[in-house]
């Protein structure tokens, strides 16, 4: 029987709270990128973003887990588990912990925005193939900005989505997929919270 390495998909963010849209990019990855399984790394404390509004970790492990209406979606408190604050710090622990495991980083097209600001962000170009997806309003910029520019040669076509997961970092590829326009910012406004939350990762 040939071996199969798991391929695991990690979408990283705050899940203030979880919702369709997480959902949705989950069974996207799942189906473009070939993937196993769909990991939510619910973060305790993102960097880039204020403590203020941000509802304790386990409020929000529950939110997610009631979301991910998915047997492939394993909500996780990795970073919590690992002791780690930052992706790229993040990703080197799974590295080390599950040799054997095809990882690929996901991310919404904002995220390639502001990827920039993120510690040591060149270093999980190169750690894992990652994989962006269209968002609203956020792709263009996306696909002009810094970091699009800087690992251009390292842009994959989107019918090679499938085997992503086993190329050599860096690799990414940009989705064009049908889009659900729900946020966590927006959520948490109809609930009368008026102070957003910024970006999900850092």
């Amino acid at each position: 029987m040939r071996n199969h390495k798991p391929r695991i998909g990690l979408l990283g963010g705050s899940f203030n709270p979880a919702h369709r849209g997480h959902l949705h990019i989950s069974r996207m990855a799942l189906e473009r990128l070939a993937l196993d399984q769909v990991w939510w790394l619910v973060s305790p404390q993102n960097p880039l973003k204020p403590c203020r509004d941000m509802a304790p970790l386990d409020e929000r492990l529950a939110s997610a887990r009631t979301v991910a209406d998915d047997s492939r979606i394993r909500v996780t408190d990795v970073e919590r588990r690992l002791g780690t604050r930052y992706t790229a710090d993040t990703l080197d622990a799974l590295a080390q912990n599950h040799p054997d495991t095809r990882f690929v980083w996901i991310m919404g097209a904002d995220n390639l925005i502001q990827i920039p600001r993120w510690r040591r962000w060149t270093a999980l170009f190169k750690a894992v193939p990652i994989a962006v997806f269209a968002r609203p309003s956020y792709s263009l910029r996306a696909l002009s900005g810094r970091a699009a520019g800087r690992f251009a040669r390292a842009r994959k076509r989107e019918s090679r989505a499938g085997a992503l997961a086993t190329m050599r970092p860096p690799a990414w590829v940009f989705l064009h997929t049908p889009l659900v326009g729900a946020s966590s910012t927006r959520i948490r406004d109809r609930a009368g919270n008026t102070q957003g939350s910024g970006t999900d990762k850092g």
